[in-house]
């Protein structure tokens, strides 16, 4: 989703040549082959299909089979995207074999290094070259780690350009009425990160107050592959089967993953948004859902100050008060933060040009 617009835009310059590297990081169908086909973004040069695994022999395998192929092409620079451990292990490769290194999506920070996403940031920030910013508060912790100021370049985010290139196309699915729910009267939740569906307590504070939300509001769930491994059969079963209250609807609908359009058809549709997911935050902004991430911190600060991301940690008290609150008609005021506006790829390749051609 990230890349898909930068490729795009790179390819307006016939002077520039373009590979696609696939790690094969996201291995499922329905998380990454489908986005490949939605987006209209061309085959991967090169999959390298490296799956799942630990965050270090993910990261080693990544290494292993990226680095001979940057020998072998030698590109005058390696665009990464993101925070995963593909952005990390393509990165220290490149640095290490003297090639420049370009980040989108630089300066995220949460200042929580329990995450491993929170490392991958800071260690991929200090290798780029060229840092391109989403917000204004990540030059700030860009420069506070000591990295030179003209390496920083703030251009949007290219989250938002793919979002406002396919948001007319996602209205056309209907996904909400296709499952029987009407625009703005259902729940939407996505929930993968492992501090919330490893630990199994806070796995049960987390689903105690989605069913107690349940109880006002369907909630459409697309499960991450993850996160159904840890439901089973057993505690949850009773939420899973989608029980009915007085009223015989449907309290929860557990669906497999989505794809980019169908899951975007949701969200603008969606009378609240629960998540664990950094970009959500980000499209709920722009779509005007109120979004309550649970998690107790956020890379993504400005959702918070300008638009409708509240956080609420993980507690079932927490969450259900921030739900009900947004069901008696209290949202926060949001705006969409400055360049924001679908055209953060364009500058991206604009400014990726011409530092090549002054090379």
């Amino acid at each position: 989703m990230k890349a898909a617009p930068v490729i795009e835009s790179l390819r307006q310059y016939p002077d520039m040549q373009v590979m696609l590297i696939h790690t094969g990081q996201h291995y499922d169908h329905h998380m990454s082959t489908l986005f490949f086909d939605e987006l209209g973004m061309p085959k991967p040069d090169v999959d390298l299909q490296v799956g799942s695994g630990s965050h270090g022999e993910q990261t080693g395998q990544i290494m292993m089979k990226i680095e001979p192929l940057m020998k072998v092409e030698r590109p005058d620079v390696v665009i990464v995207f993101g925070d995963v451990n593909s952005t990390i292990a393509a990165a220290l490769c490149a640095a290490k074999l003297g090639i420049q290194v370009a980040h989108v999506e630089a300066g995220l920070r949460s200042f929580d290094r329990t995450m491993p996403e929170e490392l991958n940031r800071i260690l991929t920030d200090n290798l780029s070259d060229l840092l391109f910013t989403t917000e204004p508060g990540a030059r700030k912790n860009i420069l506070r780690e000591g990295i030179a100021e003209e390496k920083i370049h703030f251009v949007g985010n290219v989250m938002v350009d793919t979002l406002m290139k396919h948001r007319a196309k996602a209205s056309t699915l209907n996904v909400s009425r296709k499952h029987g729910m009407e625009p703005g009267t259902f729940g939407l939740l996505t929930l993968h990160r492992p501090s919330n569906v490893d630990d199994e307590r806070t796995l049960s504070e987390i689903l105690g107050a989605i069913d107690e939300i349940s109880k006002q509001l369907t909630i459409i769930f697309p499960c991450h592959p993850r996160t159904r491994q840890r439901l089973g059969h057993g505690a949850y079963a009773h939420l899973m089967n989608a029980e009915k209250n007085g009223r015989d609807r449907r309290r929860l609908v557990l669906l497999d993953p989505l794809g980019y359009l169908e899951f975007l058809s949701l969200m603008a549709d969606a009378r609240l948004i629960m998540t664990d997911s950094g970009g959500i935050q980000e499209e709920t902004t722009v779509l005007g859902v109120p979004c309550l991430t649970l998690r107790h911190n956020t890379e993504r600060p400005v959702t918070v100050e300008q638009g409708t991301n509240v956080l609420v940690g993980n507690s079932r008290d927490r969450i259900v008060a921030a739900a009900e609150k947004v069901l008696s008609g209290t949202s926060p005021h949001a705006r969409v933060p400055d360049l924001w506006d679908g055209k953060a790829a364009e500058r991206i390749a604009k400014i990726l040009h011409a530092h090549l051609s002054s090379k």
